[in-house]
């Protein structure tokens, strides 16, 4: 099933099956004009009484099945063809007058019914005044026919029950439409979690992978087992970089302060940049300290990236993470990059603050990571 699509799937055998017999059920009640029409003693009475009631009860289930479908998909019902349709069939249930004489009064049950379902609600009330006020003026018109009361009860009941029958359908299907609107939501979203867990995980590793490269590079000539030693790490850090994408991928990826700490040290030692980083962890909720983990990394990798600085300061506390440096300041891009965008989304399903911009002594760039309440 295509959930992009914003349509609703489709309908299941059952429910197809269902809407039939829903539809031609009450065709039963057209027994009484077919008796009378098989009683007729001119056979020609009898073909055209029973052939036009047969045409009327395929051309009702037809036109109910259509308006149906096009209600399950949520698609308007063409008023025009909709009165077109009634028309046919109001024609229909009066060629069968030879046959069944007055008995074909009762078709105007279906012709209301079907009114209600199809046509928009004041076309569609006026067309059951019609079909109910019918029996009793053709009774006035018609020497020898009696008030049909019976049928004017039937199409205020028919027409009464298929209104429900029409706003059931109408809720049923915006529900369909509601719940595949909302799978297809939940798939964006967690599309929208790996790639952003992925550029924070990639972005990360390989600014560091590259720094250490371009590091190993300057000592291959003059420091040849620093330089190896340098390599060594770049391939540690490529090999981790390859499982947390993989852990990713499974959507078991696991950020933790302490870790995210460690290599922030090294990346900044990788960088050039002096690193002053809190040495102790304060004991925190697993999710506070995945967060501030997450604020680190992307700290820290902002700072080796864009800042230019020549020292990095980490604080942690129970009710914060900062990560400030002395380089150039933020920019447009620290402020609004795609790391910021997904920190500001995990900070938010634990209402913190994700707070970015300068020093308070006006150089260099601050972010901090903090609990709802807490001063900025």
């Amino acid at each position: 099933m295509d959930l992009s699509a914003g349509q609703p799937g489709p309908v299941s055998r059952h429910w197809r099956v269902t809407g039939w017999l829903l539809a031609a059920v009450w065709l039963f009640f057209l027994n009484v004009p077919l008796a009378t029409a098989l009683h007729q003693p001119q056979l020609w009475r009898r073909i055209v009484g029973v052939a036009a009631l047969v045409v009327f009860s395929f051309g009702y289930v037809l036109l109910f099945q259509w308006a149906r479908k096009l209600r399950q998909s949520l698609r308007p019902i063409p008023v025009g063809r909709a009165r077109a349709g009634l028309a046919l069939l109001l024609a229909v249930g009066l060629a069968s007058f030879p046959g069944a004489g007055a008995d074909w009064l009762a078709t105007l049950v279906y012709v209301a019914a079907a009114a209600v379902f199809l046509l928009p609600p004041w076309e569609a009330l006026a067309v059951v005044v019609v079909c109910a006020v019918t029996p009793a003026l053709a009774s006035w018109l018609m020497a020898g026919w009696e008030a049909e009361n019976g049928i004017v009860f039937a199409v205020l009941l028919a027409s009464f029950a298929m209104f429900g029958v029409s706003q059931l359908a109408q809720r049923n299907s915006e529900l369909r439409a509601a719940q595949q609107e909302i799978g297809r939501l939940a798939v964006a979203e967690e599309r929208a979690r790996t790639a952003r867990d992925l550029h924070d995980i990639l972005g990360h590793s390989l600014t560091v992978v590259a720094i250490k490269a371009e590091l190993a590079g300057r000592l291959v000539t003059v420091d040849r087992e620093r330089a190896a030693a340098e390599i060594a790490e770049v391939e540690a850090l490529a090999r981790a970089a390859l499982a947390d994408v993989r852990q990713t991928a499974g959507a078991y990826r696991e950020v933790s302060l302490a870790a995210e700490l460690a290599g922030a040290r090294s990346a900044l030692a990788a960088a050039g940049i002096a690193a002053d980083v809190a040495t102790e962890v304060p004991d925190l909720p697993q999710e506070w300290d995945r967060l501030f983990g997450w604020a680190v990394r992307e700290g820290v990798t902002n700072v080796v990236r864009h800042s230019g600085a020549r020292c990095c300061v980490i604080r942690v506390h129970p009710d914060r993470v900062e990560v400030s440096d002395d380089g150039r300041g933020p920019s447009t891009s620290d402020s609004s990059g795609q790391g910021l965008i997904g920190l500001r989304e995990r900070a938010r399903r634990l209402d913190a603050v994700v707070t970015v911009g300068r020093r308070p002594t006006g150089d260099g760039f601050l972010l901090r990571v903090h609990a709802p309440g807490e001063a900025r």
